[in-house]
């Protein structure tokens, strides 16, 4: 594995090492199981929002649960390596609850990164990072660039 997947405990210390160094945390999340071009222009554009990239990876248990049986096609340990190649994601975290609530709350983040489909007031752990002073911003979404999408249309091939 690489130095950027980190247990949370290991990103515990190294993001309040970044804090005191006077780096802005961001932090987003999701299942990424095959990366295609609308998850790297909106990890792009999240990484802009701040200095440092935190992307919280669902455990390979949680995709299952929240996308079904089939899910993910792409091992945890496989899904980090990928995210972790790219130039914008700082560090990796994995975890096995459906919402990234507990993660949200030990990152601690400046601002909080969600895609175009989600509404602010549904965002997960949106009030406790405003409740600290940070934001939450919402990234348009790219039209026509899912992985639902793209397995339903391998399906019908």
């Amino acid at each position: 594995m690489n130095s950027k997947f980190l247990s949370q405990k290991i990103l515990f210390n190294r993001l309040n090492s970044n804090r005191k160094s006077g780096k802005k945390i961001v932090f987003t999340n999701g299942c990424f199981d095959i990366l295609h071009k609308g998850h790297t222009s909106y990890l792009q554009s999240a990484k802009k929002a701040g200095d440092i990239l935190v992307v919280g990876l669902n455990s390979d248990a949680s995709v299952r649960r929240l996308k079904g049986s089939e899910r993910p096609l792409n091992k945890q340990n496989d899904r980090a390596e990928v995210l972790s190649a790219l130039e914008c994601v700082d560090y990796v975290t994995l975890f096995s609850e459906d919402t990234p609530l507990d993660l949200i709350h030990l990152v601690r983040p400046d601002v909080l990164v969600k895609g175009g489909d989600w509404k602010k007031k549904d965002v997960v752990g949106a009030s406790f990072v405003e409740s600290l002073g940070g934001k939450v911003r919402i990234i348009p979404y790219i039209k026509g660039f899912s992985t639902t999408g793209i397995l339903e249309k391998i399906k019908s091939l």
